[in-house]
């Protein structure tokens, strides 16, 4: 613990153990930012309501999406700009997934772009009465969306520019489009055309439907099947001949285009523009894994509390013990309240990055992209692996939908595809660290047989050695032959993509250990200490063997791990109410399944 950290615990008072948990996680800033949201989605409106078909489910989330808007805070350019505001709305949203997916689209895509590219105050007002969904992806075109086909043709004559699908795989795939909601506008990724020359991907603001959910001329909507994730009206979307004003580009630095049909860019490459025509993907990422870390802590409350609620019988007695008495229920839960502890903290500081970089500060903004994007494949992972532990230990129970984990689990599926598919995107960040971007720890020079497993620093030291291994992996297979590029990377990938989750496991055991010793109480920074031993433990035991080919660890250290696992079990076990309340959940939420017990 650092001078500087002693005396900003000094300087508090002392918490209760709940408390001090909740500060820990929200930073202070529950009631600053969290606690509105925390509200809203725990009132009676957004309660959950049986028996309703799918379309009623799509109507009901843009009732509540109005609820929403009408709930922010302030001038709604500074609301979409506030990455940690933002993302507090993703973190309570999980209530109703389908709304939480258009508010999504609403807020970051479609506004968000909008103020991106300089549309404030009279200008931005205009379309917040209208629902905005963002279009981008096509039939043909997915993860690699930079390749769009749908074209914006300058048209000399009016000064405006014509919106056009040329084929049919570049319909635009999955926007919520439908007639449902009333009114929408989109912002639509398109090809610049000019006299015949291609400037490359921008976004063009388009109007959609009227009032009654009517389609304005030239635009065809075609409702898409039920998915098993959150209830949307996803559509294909095409466009025939739609005639846009001149001022339905979205320009900036990366391209201007002037009255007279010049064009402009600061920005040479054309992937440069389109990267940075939908850069709000990048605050997307943060949105979807603040939602999937609300999801997994409501999951997480919710099973716990039942987990010493339901009882079972004895092993030993014609006595009845709770669930949570057994290992084989707790282990589990209290593995992922830990990955979730950890990884509420990563995002934490990954928003605080993003806002650094945002303001220009000397952040390396690709970096920070690159681990935002990191952190959101793990976080989202970890959260269907963690709703899939607690549906299981919920019984029967957890297949209601009113119980909220089984729908949530359901919905984690779209966070896992949207914004960036999580495979390609762990791929993408995985090649690039092979390559050297990436600041590895240098190893300890102290032998693992002079150190503890329970120092908190030798464990954090091994998630390092784990990360610099398959870096090193990694960067050997890129220098091996291969009879192609392609050969050459299938080679790679598999080293790389463990890379990826080494690194962000690394990086959530740093922030854990930043948390405990800021914590306001003993017992809070004991707590904190052991979940983060226990979260680091687990990555060591997964890697003991390579650890041990490294010299990282003894082969005594290594029998030991069982044990010192089952040691912070134990420790851990009577504190795991107060672990879940340090989530804050709302009661309301909590009660809502309560019915369910008996």
């Amino acid at each position: 613990m650092t001078s500087h950290q002693i005396r900003d615990n000094a300087s508090r008072p002392p918490l209760s153990l709940t408390t001090d948990l909740t500060h820990a996680l929200y930073g202070g800033r529950l009631a600053e930012t969290h606690d509105r949201w925390r509200g809203l989605f725990g009132s009676a409106p957004f309660s959950f309501r049986e028996g309703l078909t799918r379309e009623e489910r799509i109507a009901l989330s843009y009732e509540r999406l109005r609820l929403v808007r009408a709930a922010v805070p302030g001038r709604m350019e500074r609301f979409v700009a506030d990455a940690a505001e933002l993302s507090a709305l993703h973190e309570w949203a999980g209530v109703d997934p389908g709304m939480a997916t258009v508010s999504s689209i609403h807020f970051n895509l479609f506004l968000g772009s909008l103020v991106d590219h300089g549309r404030t105050g009279d200008d931005l007002a205009e379309f917040t009465d209208r629902i905005g969904t963002f279009l981008c992806t096509e039939l043909g075109h997915g993860n690699d969306a930079a390749r769009c086909e749908t074209t914006a043709t300058f048209d000399r004559a009016s000064g405006g520019f014509v919106l056009d699908t040329p084929t049919p795989g570049a319909a635009k795939f999955m926007p919520n489009t439908s007639s449902a909601g009333g009114a929408k506008a989109a912002v639509v990724a398109a090809r610049l055309l000019v006299d015949g020359t291609d400037h490359g991907i921008f976004l063009f603001l388009t109007p959609l439907s009227d009032a009654d959910g009517v389609h304005l001329r030239g635009i065809e909507v075609r409702e898409l099947p039920e998915t098993a994730s959150a209830p949307v009206d996803h559509c294909v979307t095409t466009f025939r001949g739609v005639r846009l004003p001149y001022g339905a580009m979205l320009q900036g630095d990366h391209g201007r285009l002037t009255r007279e049909g010049v064009f402009s860019s600061a920005v040479g490459s054309p992937r440069r523009r389109y990267l940075h025509s939908i850069g709000r993907v990048t605050m997307g990422k943060l949105c979807m894994s603040g939602y999937s870390l609300g999801a997994t802590r409501h999951a997480l409350a919710v099973t716990m509390r039942l987990s010493h609620d339901r009882v079972t019988s004895s092993m030993t007695t014609r006595a009845t013990q709770p669930l949570i008495e057994h290992r084989s229920h707790h282990a589990p839960l209290l593995d992922a309240v830990a990955t979730t502890y950890a990884a509420t903290l990563l995002h934490r500081s990954v928003v605080t990055r993003w806002t650094r970089a945002a303001a220009g500060t000397d952040e390396d903004r690709g970096a920070c992209e690159r681990d935002i994007a990191v952190a959101k494949t793990w976080i989202t992972w970890e959260a269907r692996r963690t709703m899939t532990a607690c549906r299981e230990r919920s019984g029967a129970r957890g297949l209601f939908l009113g119980h909220g984990i089984a729908m949530q689990l359901a919905a984690n599926e779209g966070t896992i595809t949207a914004e960036g598919d999580n495979q390609v995107v762990a791929a993408k960040a995985g090649g690039e660290m092979a390559l050297g971007s990436i600041a590895l720890k240098p190893p300890s020079e102290i032998p693992p047989g002079e150190r503890s497993l329970t120092d908190p620093q030798f464990q954090l030291d091994l998630l390092a050695d784990v990360e610099r291994i398959w870096h090193g992996r990694a960067s050997e297979e890129r220098h091996q032959p291969a009879p192609s590029a392609s050969a050459r990377w299938n080679n790679i990938v598999g080293p790389a993509l463990t890379l990826v989750d080494a690194h962000v496991r690394r990086r959530a055991g740093e922030e854990m250990l930043t948390a405990a010793a800021r914590a306001g109480s003993d017992q809070g920074r004991k707590l904190l200490l052991d979940l983060f031993g226990l979260f680091a433990l687990r990555q060591v035991a997964a890697h003991s063997g390579d650890l041990l080919a490294e010299e990282r660890v003894t082969a005594d250290q290594v029998r030991s791990l069982y044990k010192l696992t089952g040691k912070l079990l134990d420790a851990l076990v009577p504190h795991s109410l107060s672990l879940v309340e340090g989530f804050a959940v709302p009661d309301a939420l909590l009660e809502s399944t309560s019915m369910l017990n008996p």
